[in-house]
């Protein structure tokens, strides 16, 4: 029987957990294809263009982030949501993936409620952009200094408006909480606006001006 599912291409160098990814995949109607290292995943990409990568950050030879770099590196592939697993708990780790342009992160070990979560956000969030031709670009947040905010505030708003929560932005930005939501304060006040949803609507809009 011939699968239909959006293709998936898992990127994991433990056996045991790739086959478990693959398998959850599968029964889940996705169409998954499964490389044991990041050469042989970037080389499935390049091949498949996939609905979607889920990667392993910690790999021998060419590790997670350097697979997605290569990925966002090439215009044929670039807007292919990506999802990196991780065991570390460091914060530059995770900072230093969503700086490349990863999509989002589940940190291992996770739950098959976590990871299916995180897959379906990302393909939805995927074909609404395509549906509505509405591809904000993250890439920078420089766009949003023209709101007239600082060059911190402007980043924190920028992962608010990819959706992360106060505590995924600390772990990107390499500050507290408490500093984000004291960014965040600051921007809700510089937009004159009351809500997260209401800032995140005006930086959509400055973002997808400037793509």
């Amino acid at each position: 029987m011939q699968r239909t599912g959006p293709r998936v291409v898992v990127i994991e160098d433990e056996p045991e957990m790739r086959r478990n990814i693959v398998r959850l995949l599968r029964l889940e109607g996705y169409d998954p294809a499964e490389a044991a290292d990041g050469d042989a995943g970037l080389e499935l990409v390049r091949k498949q263009k996939p609905a979607l990568v889920i990667c392993d950050v910690m790999m021998p030879g060419m590790d997670g982030h350097a697979v997605l770099r290569a990925v966002r590196a090439d215009p044929r592939l670039q807007s292919i949501p990506f999802i990196f697993l991780t065991a570390r708990a460091d914060k530059s780790d995770l900072r230093g993936g969503m700086n490349l342009g990863a999509d989002d992160y589940v940190t291992k070990p996770f739950s098959n409620d976590d990871l299916l979560d995180a897959v379906a956000a990302r393909l939805q969030r995927a074909e609404q952009s395509m549906r509505q031709g509405f591809a904000p670009d993250f890439s920078s947040a420089a766009p949003l200094l023209a709101l007239g905010l600082s060059p911190r505030e402007a980043e924190v708003l920028l992962w608010v408006a990819q959706g992360k929560t106060n505590p995924e932005i600390a772990s990107i930005l390499g500050i507290s909480e408490e500093t984000v939501k004291k960014h965040m304060k600051q921007v809700l006040a510089g937009l004159a606006v009351e809500t997260r949803t209401a800032a995140t609507l005006r930086a959509l809009e400055v973002l997808q001006a400037s793509s």
